[in-house]
C-alpha cells in the first residue's frame, strides 16, 4: 500500500498534472463566459438581425417548422414542435469561432516563449564551455570577451577545415581533376616542342 500511496504522490506532485488542472477550470470558466456571451449578447442579436432581414414579427416565423404544434390558443406550441432554430445554429459557429480564435492566441503565445526559453538555453555556456573560458582566461560573466572568443575559435577551426579539405583534394585528386592536370601537361609539353622544331 506505501508503494502505491508513494507512487501516486509522484504522479501529483508532477509539473504536467496541477497544469492540466489549472487549465481544465481555466478552460471551463472561460466557456461559461463564452456561453453567456454567445446566448445573452450574439444570440438576441443574431434572432433580431433574422427578423429583420425575412420582415417578420415573431420569432416563430422566423424558425423552419419540420412539425407544427399548435397549442389550444392557437399558438405554436415550440416544446412540441419539432423545427430548425437557425439562431441557435449561427450563435454555435459564433462561440467555436471565438473559442478557436482564443485557443490559437493562447497557442501562439505558448509557442512563443518556448522558443524565447530555447534561444536563451541555448545562449548559455556549457560547463565544458565555462572551463575552456576560464582556462584562456576569459571569465564567463563577460559576455562580449567570450563571444568574441568562441568566434575567433570558430573561424581558426573553419580556415583548418578548409586547408585540411584542400589537402585532401591534393593528395586525393577527382578523376576530372586529373584529367584537367594531364591536359595541361599535353599542352605545356606540346608548346615546348613547337619551338626547337622550327
Amino acid at each position: 500500500m506505501t508503494a502505491f500511496s508513494r507512487e501516486f504522490k509522484k504522479f501529483i506532485n508532477r509539473g504536467n498534472v496541477f497544469d492540466m488542472a489549472v487549465g481544465v477550470i481555466v478552460g471551463s470558466a472561460f466557456t461559461a463566459i463564452v456561453t453567456a456571451l454567445t446566448n445573452n449578447i450574439l444570440k438576441p442579436l443574431t434572432n433580431w438581425i433574422i427578423l429583420m432581414i425575412f420582415g417578420v414579427d415573431s420569432l416563430a416565423e422566423s424558425y423552419t417548422f419540420l412539425n407544427k404544434v399548435l397549442a389550444e390558443d392557437g399558438s405554436i406550441d415550440l416544446e412540441q414542435s419539432i423545427y430548425i432554430d437557425w439562431g441557435a445554429f449561427i450563435n454555435a459557429i459564433f462561440q467555436f469561432i471565438i473559442i478557436a480564435f482564443v485557443l490559437f492566441c493562447i497557442l501562439k503565445a505558448v509557442n512563443n516563449l518556448r522558443e524565447e526559453i530555447a534561444e536563451a538555453r541555448s545562449k548559455r555556456f556549457t560547463r565544458e564551455q565555462k572551463k575552456e573560458l576560464r582556462e584562456n582566461g576569459i571569465k564567463p560573466r563577460n559576455r562580449e570577451a567570450a563571444k568574441a572568443y568562441f568566434e575567433t575559435k570558430a573561424a581558426k577551426l573553419k580556415v583548418e577545415e578548409e586547408a585540411r579539405a584542400a589537402l585532401e583534394r591534393a593528395q586525393n585528386p577527382s578523376s576530372e581533376e586529373l584529367l584537367k592536370l594531364i591536359l595541361c601537361e599535353m599542352r605545356a609539353a606540346r608548346g615546348a616542342k613547337t619551338p626547337s622544331a622550327e
